[in-house]
């Protein structure tokens, strides 16, 4: 049994006998046991009401051993308490508490896409489960950060574990940007595999630097591949030969900030129309038609003449 649940049948026995034995000794002043263990729990816990009060010299005595024995008991009991619930802050913050919780989202990697991320899910009010596995990280305040933090190495079974990986949603494997990129992105990898290994079912999102790895990603089990480098690249590329700059980055990612990607299956009368004809009827639902997914493949941007075809996956953009 837990020491905090055997103290608290000491201090119930304790104060039942004490209150047992008052109730005997002067039945009159304590006319019920009930009243007699109220007395006990008051006087032990050193609050005394003084609704009741022992008057014979044997009741007096009673109520010395009580103070003596039970209010040492009650302040042990208490110290305990307050030491295990500061006990339990610290380890939080360490990183060694396991999650009970489920369908939850676990992040791999602090850095400031996931701090990011941390304030975007936040602004929104989705009240999603978040856990962070990080390695370097030796301490990080949950109270600030509303997070549960696992401190180690996310490639490892029992990491995994202590992120309750049978039980999560999705995981979100961000790269490392203390390695270099081949690095990074076999650590990616490799937390890919171990994470798959762990929970068959789970969505997986990994982030990879190197255009060679990503066909090795998707192999090791993730569902979504982002290429970070890629995009950033193409808003590089845009920023130097515009004639007029107007910070690029800046108005995307607000536009961006108020919009959500979507995923949509193409619907049964749509097959054979052409992108054009799809995305027209998209724009009446205030969605904007982007890209198709087509044998696996992404396709942005496809010609507005190409025909959809049967199995092929919408990419829409919507207002969050």
């Amino acid at each position: 049994m837990p020491t905090i649940f055997r103290l608290l049948a000491t201090v119930s026995l304790t104060m039942l006998s004490f209150g047992i034995v008052i109730h005997f000794v002067e039945p009159k002043h304590f006319p019920t046991i009930f009243d007699g263990v109220w007395w006990a729990f008051v006087t032990g816990s050193t609050v005394g009401y003084g609704d009741y009060v022992p008057l014979s010299t044997v009741g007096r005595v009673v109520a010395i051993l009580l103070i003596l024995a039970g209010g040492g008991v009650v302040t042990f009991y208490m110290a305990t308490i307050s030491a295990g619930t500061i006990k339990h802050e610290q380890e939080l913050s360490k990183g060694t508490i396991t999650y009970k919780g489920s369908n939850h989202i676990i992040f791999v990697g602090w850095n400031e896409r996931t701090k990011q991320l941390l304030e975007m899910l936040k602004e929104r009010n989705t009240h999603e489960q978040i856990v962070l596995i990080d390695k370097t990280l030796n301490n990080l305040p949950f109270q600030k950060h509303f997070l549960h933090f696992v401190r180690g190495d996310a490639t490892e079974d029992e990491i995994l574990q202590k992120a309750n990986i049978s039980q999560a949603k999705y995981v979100v494997i961000t790269s490392d940007p203390s390695k270099k990129e081949r690095q990074a992105d076999q650590s990616s990898i490799l937390t890919t595999v171990a994470t798959r290994g762990n929970n068959s079912d789970v969505y997986i999102i990994t982030e990879i630097l190197t255009k060679e790895q990503v066909t090795n990603a998707t192999r090791a089990g993730a569902n979504t591949v982002i290429r970070s480098n890629d995009f950033m690249s193409t808003l590089f590329f845009h920023e130097i030969f515009r004639d007029e700059p107007i910070k690029p980055f800046d108005i995307l990612l607000k536009v961006l900030a108020n919009q959500q990607f979507h995923q949509i299956d193409l619907k049964q009368q749509m097959i054979g129309n052409t992108f054009l004809e799809c995305s027209d009827h998209y724009v009446a639902e205030e969605q904007i038609l982007i890209g198709i997914i087509r044998k696996g493949e992404l396709i942005l941007n496809p010609p507005f003449d190409d025909k959809l075809q049967k199995n092929d996956t919408l990419i829409v953009l919507s207002r969050l």
